[in-house]
């Protein structure tokens, strides 16, 4: 075998990849923590970083390392975790759903956890006691809960195609859930909230990084790393899934159980990120997508490479939500729809001449 054939065989790219993939997800944390309205030099991102992490004693300007360590280092690092969770969710949705638009607020979840932090922050719900993330937990937890129950309630009772109806029960649930929160969102807002609380909670919930700092930063890491190893673990299952339930179950698939703690845990996720960024569109819709084309549909790459392109494509979302208006803070679900609806639509009509 020669040496061009060596390096295209399936087992040395899936090395590549191993090595490959941290280097661009550093790359993709350093260029979101130097670029902004004030450009800081690569080289004193990484002094700031040795002084902090591991106690050397580099000369920097105390405003750079502030805003290195306090604010734009957390802000990427959140980021990358948002996009991964929210692609995670989207390429687990779309195979055990076996609907191409299913996305992580399918479920409600993202309406949910809205109105719980509109109610935590304008009806003053929890008398203080409670935070606006804590609340917006809470309120994604509720609509998801409420979201099962009613795709079980209008699942029960159905003879064949019996995995079919359900897909098709919890997909009109979620639709459901969403627009009974959206509802009582708009309601809350509207009864309670006067014109300077109603500007700053639209412009949370169209997706705001501006106030994460390394407490989220240590809430959403483990929630991504957890949502990917579990995706990972249950590779072969989404494999299954693709080709309908009733397939998953002929080989062997505890198929309900396997659901169960799939949603569940995607769910958790997407409720981790919402309650502390807000509400971020087409990143669990377009980038499972985007890496069909490039990977295919396995998931044992799909997997991996989804979470990789989230976590960059936030990260870059939120770089032009920062630059694109100067003196300017523009909410990061704005930058994701202007760029995600145009990539959705090349992708479905690419998708439908293939056909």
């Amino acid at each position: 075998m020669n040496l061009t054939a060596t390096l295209r065989s399936p087992v040395v790219l899936r090395w590549r990849w191993v090595w490959l993939a941290p280097s661009i997800l550093f790359l993709a944390v350093m260029a979101g923590t130097a670029i902004g309205e004030t450009a800081i030099p690569l080289e004193t991102i990484l002094k700031v970083l040795a002084n902090r992490l591991w106690g050397a004693e580099h000369v920097v300007d105390r405003i750079d390392a502030g805003i290195v360590w306090n604010y734009r280092l957390s802000r990427a690092i959140l980021a990358a975790c948002c996009g991964a969770g929210l692609a995670l969710s989207g390429v687990v949705l779309q195979a055990l759903l076996r609907n191409p638009l299913a996305d992580p607020f399918l479920m409600g979840i993202s309406a949910g956890a809205s109105t719980g932090a509109v109610a935590v922050t304008i009806a003053g719900l929890g008398a203080g006691a409670v935070t606006l993330s804590l609340g917006a937990f809470a309120g994604a937890g509720l609509a998801f809960s409420l979201v099962v129950l009613l795709a079980r309630a209008a699942g029960s009772g159905t003879g064949g195609g019996r995995s079919a109806q359900a897909a098709g029960a919890i997909i009109l649930a979620g639709i459901a859930g969403s627009q009974l929160f959206n509802a009582l969102t708009a309601f809350i807002i509207a009864k309670s909230a006067n014109a300077e609380q109603a500007r700053g909670i639209m412009f949370w919930l169209m997706g705001n990084l501006s106030g994460v700092r390394w407490d989220d930063v240590t809430l959403g890491l483990p929630a991504a790393l957890g949502g990917l190893l579990v995706c990972l673990w249950y590779r072969r299952a989404l494999d299954a899934f693709t080709f309908g339930a009733d397939s998953a179950a002929s080989m062997g698939i505890a198929v309900r159980r396997v659901r169960a703690i799939l949603i569940a845990v995607m769910a958790l996720v997407t409720a981790t990120m919402v309650s502390m960024v807000g509400a971020i569109g087409f990143v669990g819709l377009v980038i499972p997508h985007a890496m069909r084309f490039l990977v295919g549909n396995r998931h044992t790459r799909l997997i991996p490479a989804s979470a990789l392109a989230g976590a960059v494509f936030l990260i870059g979302a939120d770089i032009i939500s920062r630059v694109i208006v100067p003196g300017q803070v523009l909410p990061i679900g704005v930058v994701t729809a202007l760029v995600g609806a145009p990539a959705f639509a090349v992708i479905l009509i690419r998708g439908t001449r293939r056909r």
